[in-house]
């Protein structure tokens, strides 16, 4: 089976698959992962196809029964909600050479191994429509991010802001933020960084700007924040890392990717918007 969630490889089976099959596939993924742990029978009556069409299918992801794929997805799940603490727990009994030399050889692999896989796997098509989002100037940009994934927000918005006009941060304090999202558009382009253990406030958001008529763009790790169900873009990361805390290496790269493609995008406006920002630094004595 291909490597990466569940979702994952369904999607990237779809065109494999006969109609009746994908009848059952848009049944799973419309809400990913839940509906894998209803029976055979009901996700056949919602797909409108057989009970063995469920079966075929399961079978066509490389799975012996429904039961071996429940397994699976089960499995996922926990590894989707692990935390520092049970990742520590985990991988104490394998840890390698803890010598500096040891830890630097083992850094060099994951991280490189991590970033060339996420860059490779990340859709070509995605990755378009993400750059297309963020530089249209017509659209307002705002970012949110979690725990730590703020920094990686701020680190997107802080170069947006020197490219294009009308980039912003949702505010922290609940006036504010409330404020903001009761703004929302079908102008508003909405980025969440969401990666696990995912938090509970930026499903409602996502959904209330979906539910204006505004994009989403999520970045997120290869279980897939909830927020995924109601984006327009989703790209996930690998998170793979000599501690017991998930890397975020791979998620700057393809920020990184990202913000070189919306300076191509929006070209000599960007340059124009770059120079003026110069300017005006330059004058209240910043640079």
């Amino acid at each position: 089976m291909a490597s990466g969630t569940l979702a994952d490889d369904i999607r990237q089976k779809l065109g494999e698959l006969s109609p009746a099959e994908r009848k059952v596939a848009r049944v799973l993924l419309s809400a990913y992962p839940s509906s894998g742990f209803e029976t055979i029978a009901i996700i056949a009556e919602r797909a409108a196809v057989s009970a063995p069409t469920v079966l075929r299918f399961v079978a066509r992801l490389g799975y012996h029964g429904f039961p071996d794929f429940q397994a699976a997805l089960r499995a996922e799940l926990d590894e989707r909600s692990a935390s520092p603490l049970a990742l520590y727990e985990a991988t104490e009994a394998h840890a390698g050479d803890d010598s500096a030399a040891g830890l630097l050889a083992r850094s060099s692999q994951l991280f490189a191994s991590a970033v060339t896989q996420t860059l490779a796997e990340t859709p070509a098509a995605d990755l378009e429509s993400a750059i297309a989002l963020m530089a249209d100037r017509k659209r307002r940009v705002t970012l949110v991010g979690g725990r730590f994934t703020h920094l990686l927000a701020q680190y997107l918005g802080l170069h947006l802001m020197q490219l294009r006009d009308d980039v912003h941060f949702l505010p922290e304090r609940d006036v504010e933020r409330t404020a903001a999202l009761a703004q929302l558009t079908r102008r508003d382009v909405l980025v969440i960084f969401d990666y696990r253990r995912y938090e509970d406030d930026k499903i409602p958001i996502a959904q209330l700007t979906q539910e204006q008529g505004g994009k989403v763009i999520v970045f997120t790790d290869t279980w897939l924040s909830p927020t995924s169900a109601h984006a327009h873009v989703v790209l996930p990361s690998q998170v793979s890392t000599p501690s017991p805390y998930d890397s975020l290496v791979p998620t700057l790269a393809v920020i990184e990717t990202v913000v070189a493609g919306v300076i191509s995008a929006l070209g000599e406006e960007a340059h124009r918007h770059m120079q003026h920002n110069e300017e005006t630094a330059r004058r209240i004595g910043l640079v």
